[in-house]
């Protein structure tokens, strides 16, 4: 067994350029813009807030029902509900700011035109540390094609998306696809700093009684401790395949599930679901982690960073 270690161990790691006090961050669309939470966990303890996906102009979102909890996980077709970037700027970013807490802020568009003018808009804002962007979004100039699912679309995208800011710019990956490490590669070639993966997976229930889907939107988006093998896995393939850090997600609900994905190669971890089922769910996440560096004997998180014998 190793010796216990006493002294406190050291959680900070640099991402992509964003210097995070510790690898825990807040998936985007399940911590609002964190003044929804400030009641229960102290933002000034994650290593990062990463905001509600933000649009060029304000979008209503999808009709409800909108969310179904499912065998260990749940279900959402909120439709990406947020009231544009501008607002964003003026009222949301402005209580960010009072934290030592890096702000990532998600993006997405219909259209590239669309990624590129939000993305405009937030290069050189202050409080801003980089940009997650969400390429799982239909291309509604070109038919509805999934940005996410198509490489050449992803490509061109991102490298839009790179060319139009200074900041640090973290492709999110869709996981509907075949092969992940193509769109990792894309992700790369277009001059990407980070991946974020995974998001959502597409999923669907039925109330059999009525006949009709449980979602408004027929279909949505599964996440929680169900998907995250297929995460860990996908953390672990990106992470052979191209040389950029890695922001590991889906179904982390422990410091030890967290610890999964950064042996797997991510760098730093992003808890979602888990916020809905415990506010403070960051917190113990942080908490588990440097328990288990100081059971194992170990004085630095990024020791583990790929460290998988496999």
């Amino acid at each position: 067994m190793p010796a216990k270690l006493k002294i406190k161990p050291n959680l900070s790691v640099d991402f992509a350029g964003i210097k995070l006090k510790n690898p825990v961050l807040t998936a985007s669309g399940t911590f609002g813009y964190g003044e929804e939470y400030a009641e229960f966990v102290d933002l000034n303890r994650l290593g990062g807030v990463i905001v509600k996906g933000v649009s060029l102009k304000a979008i209503q979102g999808n009709p409800p029902p909108r969310i179904w909890e499912t065998p260990s996980g749940m279900l959402n077709a909120i439709g990406l509900e947020n009231p544009g970037v501008d607002v964003f700027i003026e009222r949301k970013l402005p209580y960010l700011r009072q934290f030592d807490t890096a702000v990532i802020v998600n993006v997405f568009g219909y259209s590239l035109e669309e990624y590129v003018g939000v993305v405009e808009r937030l290069d050189g804002v202050l409080g801003v540390s980089g940009l997650e962007v969400n390429i799982s979004c239909p291309n509604v100039k070109a038919g509805g094609i999934m940005f996410g699912t198509n490489v050449k679309a992803a490509y061109e995208l991102l490298s839009a998306v790179r060319r139009a800011t200074r900041l640090p710019i973290i492709a999110k990956l869709s996981p509907n696809v075949t092969d992940i490490t193509e769109f990792a590669c894309a992700a790369r070639d277009a001059g990407c700093d980070g991946i974020s993966l995974i998001n959502t997976l597409l999923g669907m229930a039925i109330d059999v009684r009525c006949r009709r889907p449980r979602l408004a939107n027929c279909t949505g988006g599964l996440s929680g401790p169900a998907i995250r093998p297929v995460a860990v896995r996908m953390v672990w393939q990106t992470a052979r395949s191209v040389q950029l850090p890695i922001i590991g997600m889906g179904g982390i609900m422990t410091g030890e599930d967290a610890i999964e994905f950064i042996l797997a190669g991510a760098s730093a971890v992003a808890v979602g679901t888990a916020n809905f089922i415990d506010p403070r769910a960051t917190l113990n996440v942080i908490e588990g982690i440097e328990t288990f560096l100081r059971e194992q004997g170990l004085d630095d998180i990024k020791s583990l960073i790929g460290a998988v014998m496999a």
